[in-house]
């Protein structure tokens, strides 16, 4: 019987499932890749296992209970997600957010932000062969969330951002504490540069792999971390500014790629700088807070939370486009009908991951099957705000 070499080619090629549960993909969903050999030709990813409904959630909660609900829409990086909502909100309910209340959760966020990174950088250790990076990462994250914890009272959802300002001030002691944190972590940024730059295999395995081209990603509206490392100057926090970021002084970090892209390489080498910024813009926010870092206001005192509106009237809308750790994430809210004016008639949650994923997957063609992990882990992936 003669075989055609067309015939050949179809039943070398076979569909591999990775997932649900393969820590590979950082969250409970599925990659299928389709293989030639060892190459990789096509992929699907499949999402929606842990999906929550939580928007549908936050159309039978008062505008009040939904910060709980964001808090733990990514566990890394809940604050960034209640901070998210509480803009929308405020939109919606026309509040104006004390100037000490907004420095005071610029600086929770940007903690945030670098506990979020490092719990990322010390995943993805492990996905390119390095595991003593996730100890020390780990011991750095450890930090910064004892400093969330004096903020927010909890370990990991806080629930910390109210309509109108924060819940409560900056503790006693917190600046002092604060700035030794984030000057020792700005010293031993320096350690993660030399354990990840100084090895042969880790540049081995990120560098010339992976590419993903600026205007692809522009295309797919991929954002956030992942489109800086391609050269395209877009942070929210500039283009769109909110909060007090304008009054500080600094730039977000964007890599230089090569013709061909930002690769695996350009993917970390940016999360590391945004770190390092992050921590910069925190130490100059505890200098500038109004009235000084180790002045204390009592709950609910005027100075850390406005008093606000707790019903939106019909036919009323807001809505908040915000930097997440990940990329732009965005609330839209609907004001209530009749009898809802507590609740919001319809939320809609925009999750940059849910966008980047999809994209992501298709970096992986033409590369080996064992490029996987370093590709689809140098993207950050967070399933729970990708599920929703």
């Amino acid at each position: 019987m003669q075989v055609r070499s067309s015939e050949v080619m179809m039943m070398a090629e076979m569909w591999i499932s990775m997932g649900p549960q393969h820590p590979m993909t950082h969250g409970l969903w599925t990659l299928k890749i389709k293989v030639d050999g060892e190459t990789v030709v096509d992929t699907e990813p499949d999402l929606g296992y842990i999906h929550r409904g939580v928007e549908k959630i936050c159309e039978a909660r008062d505008f009040t209970q939904i910060t709980t609900y964001c808090d733990r829409l990514c566990y890394a990086s809940a604050n960034t997600w209640s901070h998210s909502y509480i803009y929308a909100v405020e939109d919606l309910l026309e509040v104006e957010v004390p100037e000490r209340a907004e420095y005071i959760r610029l600086i929770a966020v940007e903690l945030q932000r670098i506990a979020s990174h490092l719990m990322w950088l010390g995943a993805y250790g492990p996905d390119i062969g390095n595991l003593s990076v996730m100890v020390w990462c780990l011991r750095e994250r450890e930090m910064m969330m004892d400093l969330l914890q004096e903020l927010g009272g909890s370990r990991m959802h806080y629930n910390f951002p109210r309509v109108g300002g924060v819940k409560r001030d900056l503790p006693h002691g917190f600046a002092q504490r604060a700035r030794a944190k984030v000057s020792l972590f700005l010293n031993r940024i320096q350690e993660y540069e030399a354990l990840f730059d100084e090895s042969t295999i880790f540049l081995i395995r990120t560098q010339g792999v992976g590419y993903s081209k600026p205007e692809e990603m522009v295309n797919h509206g991929v954002t956030g971390p992942n489109l800086r490392a391609g050269g395209v100057n877009y942070d929210i926090r500039t283009a769109h500014p909110y909060s007090v970021y304008s009054e500080l002084d600094w730039e977000p970090p964007v890599e230089r790629p090569s013709i061909k892209g930002a690769d695996c390489y350009d993917r970390y080498r940016i999360r590391v700088e945004e770190m390092r910024v992050s921590a910069m813009m925190v130490l100059e926010a505890l200098d500038k807070i109004p009235r000084g870092a180790d002045t204390y206001h009592e709950p609910g005192d005027p100075a850390i939370l406005a008093k606000a509106p707790s019903r939106a009237p019909e036919g009323t809308s807001g809505s908040h486009h915000f930097e997440d750790s990940r990329g732009e994430s965005m609330f839209y809210l609907a004001g209530g009908g009749e009898g809802r004016g507590k609740m919001p008639y319809r939320a809609s949650i925009r999750s940059p991951m849910f966008i980047t994923i999809p994209y992501a997957s298709k970096c992986m063609v033409g590369y080996k099957v064992a490029d996987i992990p370093a590709i689809m882990g140098s993207f950050d992936p967070c399933i729970g705000e990708t599920d929703r």
